[in-house]
């Protein structure tokens, strides 16, 4: 009998199984193992600092944001006082797994088939990736943690086979040397023909880099779309490592717990960050607070002290999601618009609140003046009191 089985092991699924381990619970990790998710990999300071990530899982460190519009126009931010840093989900996502099986968590590797209950024990379901058979395990708590598309959300919470998302696809390539490339600076490129409602980005790894593109328009052509990138950014002809794409959540689901047994964390949760997509830190936020709602609900015995994962997530990003959606709401649906925004970036204040609120994951309040001005610059490029800066 285990306390909780984990379903998925992303960033969400092993830091809730390392968590639960490391506080004396029986936990299980469930994954399929093999698969690597389509990421751009940044990571802000916060999550470094709050999960202990090592020096050596950084691929390369960012130091300058360049934001590109429709009509190549471009502006550069500097990150002062820190960095971005950037991992590869092949190898960051193993180390978490790891961690959480040092800590004390038991590793499965298989494919979740469902959970069935009876006499009042919880069995879950699942296919081991050795053998191929059916296995059960008995748990008093589950955790799904098995993406955008979950399995556990679909089978046991109303609502979890209807949550928005974009399809996300990307290529990691030999990283070009000489002129042109620079290994510490993050293209995000907002332009319609590369995507006509999210972004294309261009990701320095170190050695490789991460070039891909999301939609949510099932029409899109993704990989022409990254082919039109690549070729836009001058690396057409760097060879090819791999491609990987995957569906990502945009916004929160309205329940994340079943109120018994189960309560979700990470994209099947559906925290990704509206406008950015940025979904390695909320999806380990996610993990933890998915990791303490069960930790209560084993000490209490109160099922409802599952919805403490939410709760405690909106109470401390809810704000951020809200601001980023309406932000992507008012600007990516144009050309025009994206234009406008990228112009609205030149901006000093936008550039430091931006950044300030990036690095550290909550709104700064420490300039009300600052936001005045931002709010005042926002309506007039959005109205056309303004026009886009050129050059």
């Amino acid at each position: 009998m285990f306390d909780v089985v984990v379903v998925g092991g992303g960033p969400a699924g092993a830091t809730a199984a390392e968590d639960l381990a490391r506080a004396g619970h029986a936990v299980a990790l469930l994954d399929r193992e093999g698969r690597i998710k389509p990421c751009g990999g940044a990571i802000p300071p916060r999550l470094i600092a709050d999960f202990a990530i090592p020096d050596e899982l950084l691929v390369a460190k960012i130091t300058t944001a360049r934001m590109v519009s429709p009509t190549g126009r471009h502006v550069d931010i500097a990150i002062e006082n820190g960095f971005v840093g950037m991992v590869d989900r092949k190898d960051f996502d193993p180390f978490l797994r790891a961690r959480a099986a040092a800590a004390g968590a038991t590793r499965l590797a298989g494919t979740y088939l469902g959970v069935e209950r009876e006499g009042g024990v919880t069995r879950l379901r699942y296919r081991d990736k050795a053998s191929g058979e059916e296995r059960a395990v008995a748990t008093r708590l589950v955790i799904g943690a098995d993406g955008a598309r979950s399995r556990v959300a679909r089978a046991e919470l109303p609502g979890g086979d209807r949550i928005p998302y974009v399809m996300a696809y990307h290529e990691i390539v030999a990283a070009p040397s000489g002129a042109g490339w620079d290994p510490s600076r993050c293209d995000v490129v907002y332009d319609g023909r590369v995507s006509p409602d999210f972004y294309g980005w261009v990701f320095p790894h170190g050695a490789s880099a991460s070039i891909g593109m999301g939609s949510g328009q099932g029409r899109v052509d993704l990989k022409a779309a990254t082919a039109t990138l690549r070729a836009a950014s001058g690396l057409a002809d760097c060879e090819t490592l791999r491609r990987e794409g995957a569906p990502i959540p945009l916004k929160p689901l309205e329940r994340w717990d079943n109120g018994r047994d189960v309560v979700l964390a990470g994209d099947a949760a559906g925290v990704v960050a509206p406008s950015s997509g940025e979904g390695i830190y909320y999806a380990m936020v996610g993990g933890r607070l998915a990791a303490e709602a069960a930790a209560a609900t084993l000490a209490s015995g109160r099922a409802r002290d599952l919805r403490l994962a939410r709760r405690r997530f909106l109470r401390e990003h809810g704000t951020v999601f809200r601001v980023l959606r309406s932000m992507q709401s008012a600007y990516y649906r144009s050309d025009d618009r994206r234009e406008r925004f990228v112009s609205l970036c030149h901006d000093i204040d936008v550039q430091r609140l931006t950044f300030e609120a990036y690095m550290t994951k909550s709104l700064v309040r420490a300039r009300p003046m600052a936001h005045l001005k931002i709010a005042a610059k926002n309506l007039a490029h959005l109205t056309g009191l303004v026009a886009a800066t050129r050059g």
